[in-house]
């Protein structure tokens, strides 16, 4: 399974945006050297944004590929479907709900099988979440203490399609996410026209 292995901070200030949610991601972002002075062409703005996506998710190009596809062929606008279905994969809502401080970190928990679904161990990090399916910490791993205090200290920022229950350490998808209120700076029209050429 190939997964994402760069510097994060790096990325972060060559997209110049903060897509790895730490906060020192950007600290260096005005020095000097990394400041770009020549000037973007379209197409390389287009392939900014996609690289935005790739990074926020944690996804490899030709699984971006294949979320186009299945965008281009639902229903609505391309890329505001590509950006919902992306951010019903288990790993991204496991990262949102706050059991993990990093999406890589989620896809290791997810992996491990460390979290159930509706009460059943999944281990594929992919995994489309419906609404009103519950993700919970197992048992056995509550007694972690990097997990617990992941899930007890960090503020999912409250986004109104989840809803995250501290006593039982679990968390739902309670509507299918409106792009609006999805917390990633992306404009979806560039990747549309970038995977559209």
């Amino acid at each position: 399974m190939a997964t994402r292995r760069g510097p994060r901070f790096k990325e972060c200030r060559r997209l110049g945006v903060n897509t790895c949610g730490h906060p020192k991601a950007l600290k260096r972002i005005d020095a000097p050297a990394f400041r770009k002075t020549h000037k973007i062409s379209e197409y390389g703005k287009q392939l900014i944004e996609k690289q935005k996506i790739k990074a926020y998710y944690g996804i490899m190009e030709r699984q971006l590929q294949r979320y186009f596809e299945m965008a281009s062929k639902s229903e609505g606008k391309t890329g505001e479907a590509l950006i919902t279905t992306l951010e019903c994969r288990l790993d991204n809502l496991v990262y949102r709900l706050g059991f993990a401080n990093s999406i890589r970190m989620a896809r290791q928990m997810v992996t491990h099988g460390h979290l159930t679904v509706d009460g059943k161990k999944i281990t594929i990090p992919s995994q489309n979440i419906k609404v009103n399916q519950v993700i919970s910490l197992r048992e056995k791993s509550r007694k972690n203490e990097q997990f617990r205090k992941s899930f007890l200290t960090i503020n999912s920022r409250a986004l109104p399609y989840l809803q995250k229950n501290e006593d039982d350490f679990s968390g739902k998808l309670i509507a299918i996410p409106q792009r609006k209120e999805i917390p990633v700076e992306i404009n979806d029209q560039m990747v549309v026209e970038f995977y559209s050429k």
